[in-house]
């Protein structure tokens, strides 16, 4: 079941942030280019809106995405704010997670990633390890290394988690 207001809101953006522009390790863009590529899965048309590096990395991962992933992406990545209600593990987290990391993928190929903090995501304390490893961390490292694969060169992007018991002086970094 998907629920989504249809009042335009600026999508806040996980606690990421970019650094300075970098250069593949060990090769250049071009010698990455040229390596053979193995086959692209079939891209559903429900990804149409992702970057090729995240459609490649998420058939590759997944195969197809859930129903709630179907249902969710338009309304995410129209700004809306949406809310997915449905099982536990059928993808809500990474819905959203996903359109993030598409645009700060995208605002990295095209060197125009600042240096600042570009999504934030509340969640329960409980929950956030889980969500922020699995949905967030494994992704965005699997997506820019693929990137790189890909003969993209990216800024890199990291994330950080702040919660009460964070320190002052780490917030500020």
């Amino acid at each position: 079941m998907l629920a989504a207001k249809k009042e335009r809101t600026h999508w806040s953006r996980i606690s990421c942030m970019a650094a300075t522009p970098t250069t593949l390790k060990g090769m250049d863009a071009m010698d990455a280019a040229e390596q053979p590529q193995p086959a692209v899965p079939a891209i559903p048309p429900s990804l149409a809106w992702a970057h090729p590096v995240v459609q490649e990395w998420f058939v590759r991962r997944f195969g197809t995405p859930t129903e709630p992933q179907e249902q969710g992406w338009p309304e995410i990545v129209a700004g809306h704010a949406t809310l997915i209600s449905a099982p536990t593990g059928s993808g809500k987290t990474l819905a959203a997670f996903l359109v993030a990391i598409d645009q700060l993928l995208r605002l990295s190929v095209e060197g125009r990633l600042p240096v600042m903090t570009q999504v934030v995501y509340v969640s329960p304390l409980k929950a956030l390890s889980n969500d922020v490893q699995k949905n967030l961390e494994e992704p965005l490292r699997e997506i820019q290394q693929l990137a790189m694969e890909r003969g993209l060169l990216c800024q890199p992007i990291r994330s950080g988690v702040r919660t009460g018991d964070t320190l002052q002086s780490e917030r500020r970094a």
